[in-house]
């Protein structure tokens, strides 16, 4: 016997991207403050010079160099993954947003997300896209 989906209710998607926001706000937080301890057991006795100024190093300044920096334990890397994982929960809620709205066989919503989703993934690529 087919199994039919029912539609989730208003409350139900309230209470999923609330869950979702919260666990990637913490996730986030938690993979930062863990970069943050790295970074102070391996440089917290170094002293910064101001003198000269240094970017950020050209393998912080991509995402698959990031995730490599951070898969090698690199401070500085997972410091940066958390960062990127903060900016991708609002992404993610507004991705997921498209799939409830699709759920709730809600078309006017489910078109109006996807351009937000397009709009915020262009702005995030640097208008690339």
């Amino acid at each position: 016997m087919p199994q039919t989906h029912r539609p989730w209710t208003d409350e139900q998607v309230e209470q999923i991207v609330g869950n979702l926001l919260r666990t990637g706000v913490i996730v986030a937080a938690l993979v930062v403050l863990v970069g943050g301890v790295l970074y102070l057991v391996r440089h917290g006795a170094t002293s910064p010079d101001y003198q000269v100024f240094r970017g950020e190093p050209a393998d912080l300044r991509s995402v698959s160099g990031i995730v490599t920096d951070a898969l090698s334990l690199r401070s500085r890397g997972v410091i940066q993954l958390g960062l990127l994982l903060l900016i991708a929960t609002p992404v993610a809620r507004v991705a997921f947003s498209v799939f409830a709205f699709a759920r709730q066989h809600d078309r006017p919503y489910v078109l109006v997300t996807l351009i937000v989703l397009a709009l915020l993934i262009s702005s995030l690529a640097g208008g690339r896209l």
